[in-house]
């Protein structure tokens, strides 16, 4: 049985009359510590779709389940990683990761829950920064704040939101790799979404594009059968790296040349005859009353003298 499993899916927002469908026919499946990125274009329901795992919305038909049970709403057993870090502003990194670790098991000791904290503090390297406010961290820093807090928790899946959109790309490419070996070592189910089809198959084991059909809906899965660890520099000049992103840019290049709105126009051309201005003297320029126009032209019978 599938850990998370998505049949027949839909969802818009609006009232009736003004009302925007995002996504139709969503059909997913995930096995337990797969790592699965889903692709698409800005605006397409991405973050639709992820909110449909997490419960933070319910679909308008079909059913999304985890373990075998409808997810009615958020939980514990579901972590999600948002865009924006979403850290308390007044908590250090400790106290930020303490309140998700505090809510989460609070049958445990004290003692238990702090070195739980800094096990998670240790795993994404911020333990000189462990005591500093978010605003005293990089951007880079509070997305690993963000991970730790949300692995913390132990959920049975982790679904990151575009979690590195917001990054200069050398502290993205860290921050992959980073989250690519946390993944290695605790085969968290993760469910990832991203517009970058290279961040994509640098990090999953399948590839899902999310096809802008208006309402959207997945494509075909691409699998990425590609040796782990991955090296960036050396998957640029992998054959089988190269088709596989053809194959995935192509596939969301096609669906979106396919929804490019289509009509055909009738063109009329202006009603208006050009002026011979070598002819005319100045005063007669000025004194014209417009333009000639074709249709001002009349036929006339005279009769002309033999």
């Amino acid at each position: 049985m599938p850990l998370i499993e998505i049949k027949g899916a839909a969802k818009g927002f609006g009232l009736p009359g003004s009302r925007t469908e995002v996504l139709k026919d969503i059909n997913l499946a995930m096995e337990e510590g797969e790592f699965v990125v889903i692709v698409g274009y800005s605006g397409s329901g991405k973050s639709t779709l992820i909110n449909l795992i997490s419960g933070l919305v319910k679909p308008d038909a079909g059913v999304a389940k985890i373990s075998g049970e409808a997810i009615t709403g958020p939980g514990p057993d579901r972590g999600l990683v948002f865009q924006n870090y979403s850290l308390l502003p007044w908590l250090t990194v400790e106290e930020n990761i303490a309140l998700a670790v505090d809510e989460v098991f609070k049958d445990w000791t004290a003692a238990q829950r702090k070195e739980h904290v800094w096990k998670y503090i240790e795993m994404v390297k911020l333990k000189p920064a462990a005591h500093k406010l978010p605003k005293e961290l990089s951007g880079g820093m509070r997305q690993r704040v963000a991970v730790a807090r949300t692995l913390s928790m132990n959920p049975k899946v982790l679904l990151l939101d575009e979690p590195l959109s917001a990054l200069d790309a050398l502290t993205r490419a860290t921050i992959q790799d980073e989250i690519s070996e946390i993944w290695r070592q605790n085969l968290t189910t993760v469910l990832w979404i991203t517009n970058d089809p290279d961040e994509a198959l640098l990090l999953a084991d399948r590839v899902i594009p999310l096809l802008p059909t208006a309402p959207a809906t997945l494509g075909e899965p691409i699998m990425v059968d590609l040796d782990r660890p991955r090296d960036r520099k050396t998957l640029n000049h992998d054959p089988k790296f190269k088709r596989l992103r053809t194959e995935l840019i192509n596939t969301l290049l096609d669906a979106k040349g396919r929804m490019k709105p289509k009509t055909s126009v009738k063109l009329s051309l202006p009603d208006i005859l050009p002026e011979d201005l070598t002819t005319v003297n100045s005063l007669q320029f000025l004194n014209r009353t417009g333009p000639k126009r074709r249709s001002d032209n009349k036929r006339e019978e005279v009769e002309v003298a033999a």
